[in-house]
């Protein structure tokens, strides 16, 4: 890992002093019923123990990848920290998870989701303990697979990285809000509408400030993914993102 990669976390972390300050943060703590907050938390465990396993697994192989895993830390608690106030009780932000969910797949990004979410929810207020089971699902798993299956099958269809990653990234964190407005909704069904009529109303508030997210995220992972390409071609190569020899 040269110094101008290392220069390129030094960037990242500049990001957040653009942090907006907002009262809404994930979904905050408190606000989901006891019988979400367990049953979310419930579901993420499995996956994060796997994440444990695939994460300790990678490193073994290669330990200079640690550099890299730190950056793509780095990369989602920046960006899942500027938040913009959304519907009652969560918020919309970038979610940062579609890099490290290409470059290390998506059960090590629920590790690496979880810490963050957990460091955010004890140092920053954002988000809470009660609902840590029910963020993690939405931003560190959810997103995440979807994260990794597109770039899959985008680079598998088109075969430029740059597309890829970009439609990773956004659709990703598109994602991680479908799921947050149907978490939302199961927990608070209208008394008119009941489920659905909650759901078309949460996704129709998040999709405002979300959709140009997504974009953004999207562009500034291109962005990123770039800087590694020239920067850390070894360890992409290592982790099967790149092929070795020329491009």
């Amino acid at each position: 890992m040269n110094k101008k990669l290392k220069f390129l976390l030094v960037l990242i972390s500049l990001f957040a002093f653009f942090q907006i300050n907002a009262y809404a943060m994930h979904i905050m703590e408190g606000f989901l019923p006891p019988v979400w907050s367990i049953s979310w938390g419930a579901v993420c465990v499995p996956l994060v123990i796997i994440g444990l396993y695939s994460i300790k697994r990678k490193i073994s192989d290669n330990p200079k990848l640690k550099m890299l895993l730190a950056m793509a830390g780095a990369f989602v608690f920046v960006l899942s920290a500027l938040k913009l106030p959304s519907v009652t009780g969560s918020c919309s932000h970038p979610t940062g998870v579609g890099l490290g969910s290409i470059l290390f797949g998506p059960f090590a990004m629920s590790v690496i989701g979880v810490i963050v979410l957990l460091f955010q929810s004890l140092l920053l207020a954002h988000g809470g303990l009660t609902t840590l089971g029910a963020n993690t699902f939405s931003m560190a798993i959810a997103g995440p697979f979807v994260a990794f299956a597109v770039y899959k099958i985008v680079k598998k269809l088109n075969g430029a990285d740059w597309l890829a990653v970009f439609s990773a990234a956004a659709l990703g964190d598109l994602f991680t809000y479908i799921v947050t407005a149907f978490q939302l909704s199961l927990a608070f069904p209208s008394p008119e509408g009941g489920f659905m009529f909650s759901l078309a109303k949460f996704l129709g508030i998040f999709a405002v400030t979300q959709i140009p997210l997504a974009i953004s995220e999207g562009i500034l992972t291109v962005l990123i993914f770039n800087a590694l390409k020239e920067n850390s071609r070894n360890e992409l190569i290592s982790l099967n993102i790149l092929k070795g020899g020329a491009q």
